[in-house]
């Protein structure tokens, strides 16, 4: 699965860049909003910092003609660009345009398996199913991405499905077990990926016994 983080921040893109697991990066216009910083530079450098990477840059219009002519400029700033663009009707008419152009696009704000189905007949690249937004509303977020994987690989669709909303590492895990093809999340929650109280403990030890017997990898060479 890949491992996309959710930010607007360059210095978290770099830390995640910098373990050498980060597949892409997903933004919108709030995280970009609250970098206080241009839009256009912002996702350039997060395009330099991730340079193997998909990057999502979300439209802001919500009529189609301007839709796509934001579109068109987002995706001419560089080939890793993903057009972001919401699940409503002018959206979807605007991501079968692109996909017509070859142009990648990332749904973004769906909820049930009818509007994943209108993202994939449109020719999405990636399908965000949101979890954490349905969750808060005593509902199973993962239920619509189980759903939308399903009706992925049953119609042969080429869509990705991407799980969007992560709220704990627990969302992450439920990913993985739908075969969701993407996650997305934000820097802490990619953080608490690593930790295990075992993983601690074990560690411990072992630096514990090694520091007690007085070993070091860089001895000198006996004379």
């Amino acid at each position: 699965m890949k491992l996309f983080v959710d930010t607007g921040d360059l210095e978290e893109v770099r830390q995640a860049a910098e373990w050498g697991i980060l597949d892409g990066v997903t933004t919108n216009p709030t995280l970009i909003a609250k970098t206080g910083k241009g839009f256009r530079e912002t996702v350039l450098k997060i395009c330099e910092l991730v340079p193997n990477g998909d990057i999502s840059a979300e439209v802001v219009a919500t009529d189609y003609d301007t839709m796509l002519k934001e579109a068109l400029e987002i995706s001419s700033w560089n080939p890793q660009i993903v057009v972001k663009v919401p699940l409503i009707e002018p959206g979807i008419r605007l991501v079968s345009t692109l996909a017509d152009k070859g142009i990648r696009t990332n749904v973004t704000l769906v909820f049930s398996l009818s509007q994943a189905l209108m993202a994939a007949k449109a020719g999405a690249t990636y399908i965000s199913n949101f979890v954490g937004r349905v969750d808060d509303m005593s509902d199973d977020g993962m239920d619509a991405v189980v759903d939308t994987v399903r009706m992925v690989q049953e119609y042969g669709f080429e869509s990705e499905v991407l799980v969007a909303s992560v709220r704990h590492p627990l969302h992450v895990v439920q990913a993985i077990q739908a075969g969701a093809h993407v996650s997305t999340m934000p820097l802490k929650i990619m953080q608490m990926l690593f930790k295990h109280p075992l993983t601690d403990s074990g560690l411990k030890r072992f630096l514990d016994d090694w520091n007690a017997a007085g070993l070091s990898i860089f001895e000198k060479a006996s004379v």
